[in-house]
């Protein structure tokens, strides 16, 4: 089995309720500041969520799990989310919510394999013999089709010059079709892989460069060097993104075979068999020295949410030799195991939890509360007086840090309506009276429990 060049599947995780978070806010030391990078407070978790990052880049945490646990609201995905940051866009992060398992089309223990191996990553490095400069001919070499329907492809001659030379290649048919494919036209800068015969197109020679100071293409300086060259490609890619690759099923051009891959179900579920084989390959490269594997981060959020054959799969996967740092976020205390009638700490089986390092979040106090919200207000360019800064800081003591945020906005719209740049303490009185918190939501309910249906 051939490790091809494979497009990334990761997607970028953008969560807008915490994108004012930068990092742990750090000193060199390692201890926590009191606000910075976005995060308030919560110094001990901060500093524990550093040693965590230090394992990581040392790859010394690889099948190890961390647990997140506090009350709603008290920073737990934000810490989470300040661990990828970080980490930086090189170490794979792969964030999920635990009742993303549940499935009509796949099986629960396929949603886990599939997101454990989007968080290892594998970064190739390949030596690869290539031809590449600014093309100075192209001219296809072309005689009648015996068929009679016009005239077929036998070869193409094109010119490429570097800063060093010009060099004359005579190509395959293939490979002029990857031409056409690019879209290189004479002056453009390309690279041809000498084994492969794959095709990439750099840009326009900027030679060809005009006066404009706008310009739809993209310019890039002649090639240095020789026209064939050695070139060392490093390329990161996941697991998962190797699987998907050498999963999808070889089907023809042809309208029929086009029609029928419409026919099958999206998702479809990666064989034990194909996985073995390309752990295997992905084992012989890194014994070779040609790739070398990046452990990254699986975090889960709302782990709760998962039923007992997936904790039983997670004590499995995190034995495996190919295994991620696993990072859980949990709000629950004492609760019944889902799946099951056993009640357990946090809703998780004892034999996993013994596996588990467990940071503790604890509430914010009315002055972490308003900087949170002065930080979040910076973040949605909104103005808050500091009156109407203390008043939020008094509710989200009484009520939740999330309900005081959530108040910003609509805050706003009142100042704005109102006539006012800025949010006043009236706004926010008058805001507050508006909504309903879940607490006093809660105790409404009981009061007039008999006029709802239960």
């Amino acid at each position: 089995m051939k490790i091809e060049e494979v497009q990334s599947t990761t997607k970028s995780a953008r969560v807008a309720s915490h994108s004012h978070i930068k990092g742990l806010g750090l000193k060199d030391n390692g201890d926590a500041e009191q606000i910075a990078a976005g995060l308030v407070g919560q110094e001990k978790a901060r500093e524990a969520a550093g040693i965590v990052v230090d394992l990581i880049k040392s790859k010394k945490m690889a099948g190890r799990a961390l647990l997140m646990a506090g009350a709603p609201g008290t920073g737990k995905t934000a810490v989470a989310l300040a661990i990828a940051q970080e980490l930086g866009p090189k170490v794979p992060f792969c964030p999920m919510v635990g009742s993303e398992v549940y499935s009509c089309e796949v099986k629960k223990t396929e949603i886990l394999i599939s997101n454990c191996r989007k968080a290892i990553g594998l970064r190739l490095k390949e030596t690869k013999e290539v031809y590449e400069g600014e093309v100075t001919e192209l001219s296809p070499e072309e005689k009648p089709d015996p068929a009679g329907y016009g005239k077929t492809v036998t070869g193409v001659l094109i010119g490429l010059k570097t800063t060093k030379g010009t060099k004359t290649l005579k190509l395959a048919p293939s490979i002029y079709e990857g031409l056409q494919r690019e879209k290189v036209n004479t002056g453009d800068v390309i690279y041809i892989e000498a084994n492969s015969g794959a095709v990439k197109r750099v840009g326009r020679s900027d030679t060809y460069a005009t006066e404009f100071d706008l310009e739809a293409e993209e310019y890039v300086p002649v090639p240095k060097g020789d026209v064939h060259k050695k070139k060392e490609v490093v390329q990161d890619i996941t697991l998962h993104d190797l699987d998907m690759a050498n999963a999808k099923p070889q089907g023809g051009q042809d309208l029929a075979s086009v029609m029928e891959q419409f026919k099958k179900q999206r998702k479809t579920e990666v064989t034990d068999k194909l996985r073995g084989e390309i752990n295997k390959v992905v084992n012989r490269y890194i014994d070779q020295g040609v790739a070398e594997l990046i452990p990254g981060v699986l975090f889960i959020d709302e782990v709760h949410m998962l039923d007992i054959e997936c904790f039983t799969y997670l004590n499995r996967a995190l034995e495996s030799p190919l295994s991620p740092i696993i990072v859980m976020a949990t709000n629950r205390g004492i609760c019944t195991i889902r799946g099951t009638d056993i009640v357990s700490p946090h809703g998780i089986p004892v034999d996993l939890l013994d596996r588990l390092v467990i940071i503790r979040t604890l509430p914010y106090a009315i002055d972490e509360i308003m900087q949170v919200v002065s930080i979040r207000a910076q973040t949605e360019k909104l103005n808050v007086e500091d009156e109407a800064l203390e008043l939020l800081g008094e509710i989200g003591a009484n009520t939740s840090l999330r309900y005081v945020v959530q108040l910003l906005t609509p805050a706003n719209i009142l100042a704005k309506t109102n006539g006012r740049d800025s949010i006043a303490r009236e706004d926010v009185e008058e805001i507050d009276s508006m909504f309903f918190d879940a607490k006093s939501s809660a105790k409404l309910l009981a009061e007039q429990a008999d006029k709802y249906i239960s």
